[in-house]
């Protein structure tokens, strides 16, 4: 569970699960240098500071998110190497830290585990879950409640044709080439990828929008798992089956689109906008019987 790099001195890696509104940051990883956006992940180490680790500490992230898209629960490996004579932090007080020294109100760590010293949150984990929210209803940008704003998408439409969606949908489970919805930027050795579900279901608003606007508009949530995803994979997808949904698209267009395997084709070039976007879990299935406390949280009234 840790390894020893000078006398009397253990490095020890820990698993921390942590979630954020990603309204405020140009996505999870850290950005390096002299530009003005800053990551999540720079507040994290920067939490991390004040530990005093004898070696810096770095965040290697699960999953990567873009600018304006949340995590419910997203997940990091670190290492601490404490001086001489100090045992390693309980995973509890580790977290308890650095909630303490995190100095961004939109980030929370949720949970800390030990784990192996060769450990990689990235490469171990068998399952990420994504949740999209969707809202029909509101016409116009400011009939959506500031409870809700930047946490949907909401669509100019008075419904969805859910039953077309959900056959779409059908056609994008299994082991495909996804390149039809992969955008550039974050090239992969391979393009397949194995969708393992895709569902959709009503969703509740915050408990904090008015009865009044609860009659009007209507929530929807869109939930995909794979172990792992192309690079906006899941917005690309989203803007498809929404297309479905409106009548833009029959169904069986998702199936020519996919097989197409072209990511600038007419109807899949569009990307769903960020701030609908949740990473809502990453499992290690490795880890065994603690692999059910590592869910996280769900996602209480908006589900």
């Amino acid at each position: 569970m840790g390894s020893v790099q000078a006398a009397g001195s253990v490095r020890a890696r820990y698993l921390v699960y942590f979630q954020y509104v990603g309204t405020d940051f140009n996505g999870v990883a850290a950005v390096r240098g002299t530009q003005r956006a800053i990551g999540v992940q720079n507040y994290l180490e920067e939490a991390a500071e004040r530990l005093n680790s004898v070696v810096p500490v770095r965040f290697t992230i699960s999953s990567r998110t873009d600018a304006g898209v949340h995590a419910l629960s997203n997940a990091a490996h670190l290492d601490v190497q404490r001086r001489s004579g100090r045992p390693p932090f309980p995973p509890e007080v580790l977290a308890e830290a650095l909630n303490t020294h995190l100095r961004h109100p939109a980030i929370r760590v949720l949970r800390a585990f030990r784990v192996p010293s060769d450990f990689h949150a990235r490469h171990a984990a068998t399952s990420r879950t994504y949740l999209y929210r969707l809202v029909t209803g509101c016409h116009r940008p400011d009939e959506l409640p500031v409870f809700e704003r930047n946490l949907c998408w909401a669509l100019q439409a008075d419904c969805l044709d859910v039953a077309a969606m959900q056959e779409a949908a059908q056609h994008l489970l299994g082991t495909h080439d996804f390149s039809a919805f992969q955008s550039a930027g974050s090239p992969v050795p391979s393009p397949v990828r194995t969708l393992r579900r895709v569902s959709l279901s009503p969703g509740q608003a915050s408990p904090l929008v008015t009865p009044e606007d609860s009659r009007k508009l209507r929530f929807w949530s869109l939930e995909f798992e794979s172990q792992s995803f192309l690079y906006r994979q899941v917005r690309r997808m989203t803007a498809v089956l929404v297309a479905v949904g409106l009548g833009a698209l029959a169904p069986a267009q998702v199936k020519t689109i996919l097989e197409s395997q072209d990511p600038l084709g007419k109807h899949q070039a569009r990307v769903a906008p960020a701030h609908g976007l949740f990473l809502k879990s990453v499992l290690y299935g490795s880890l065994g019987a603690a692999s059910c406390a590592l869910q996280g949280p769900q996602f209480g009234s908006h589900r």
